[in-house]
């Protein structure tokens, strides 16, 4: 399976120079760590920060730099900082090119369930919908199955959604995943990852491709 690291590795593979993008709370937070050499991408936060850099060094860290996780961040050449309402009037005008969010479910219809499990404890929705809504373009990143091996990819999802028919992209632990015509397609597998592993732990519909290659990471 994929560590955390390295999917945010495999993410980090789809950015593209010039791009906006919102990174979510969890492994998304990750990806700003691994923005390839060169590439020019601006990263957003819903707290009020455009052009966040990498996770601060123990020299190099301010206790009032942080992302929508409270994490501390750095800043990159160029940044800007303002308050929620503009930032959030930036996603919603649709302004960010690529959003990357965890889940706790997905199913065939593009719904993702993120924000709410019932009778547990949460911090809010946050800017998952809003996210959801206006970002151009989606990536999910999530481990396959939970950590009673029930599948996170399903036909419905069963807790209450963040967004409907709008993820077409997943990155588990197991695969990098489209979503399109009712059914998951099995795209690329994890190095060392069975097809049948990831067909084990798929409880939606899935497309297998004749060839499936492993993921470079």
């Amino acid at each position: 399976m994929l560590t955390r690291e390295q999917m945010a590795r495999r993410v980090a593979q789809e950015l593209r120079d010039g791009d906006y993008v919102n990174l979510g709370i969890g492994i998304p937070t990750l990806v700003a760590n691994y923005v390839p050499s060169g590439m020019d991408v601006m990263l957003q936060s819903e707290n009020g920060l455009l052009g966040m850099g990498g996770f601060p060094t123990a020299a190099t860290v301010d206790a009032d730099m942080i992302n929508a996780g409270k994490q501390t961040v750095t800043a990159r050449s160029g940044a800007a900082i303002f308050n929620s309402a503009d930032s959030f009037a930036m996603i919603r005008g649709g302004h960010v090119d690529l959003t990357v969010l965890g889940a706790f479910e997905v199913d065939v219809q593009g719904n993702i369930a993120s924000w709410m499990i019932p009778d547990k404890l949460v911090k809010g929705m946050g800017g998952a919908m809003d996210l959801v809504a206006g970002a151009r373009n989606i990536i999910v990143t999530m481990t396959h199955a939970s950590k009673s091996g029930e599948s996170k990819l399903l036909k419905h999802c069963t807790l209450p959604l963040t967004g409907v028919n709008c993820i077409r992209r997943v990155l588990t632990d197991l695969a990098w995943l489209e979503i399109a015509d009712g059914e998951f397609t099995l795209r690329e597998r994890a190095p060392g990852v069975s097809v049948a592993e990831i067909r084990a732990k798929t409880a939606g519909p899935l497309r297998v491709p004749e060839y499936v290659p492993e993921m470079k990471v």
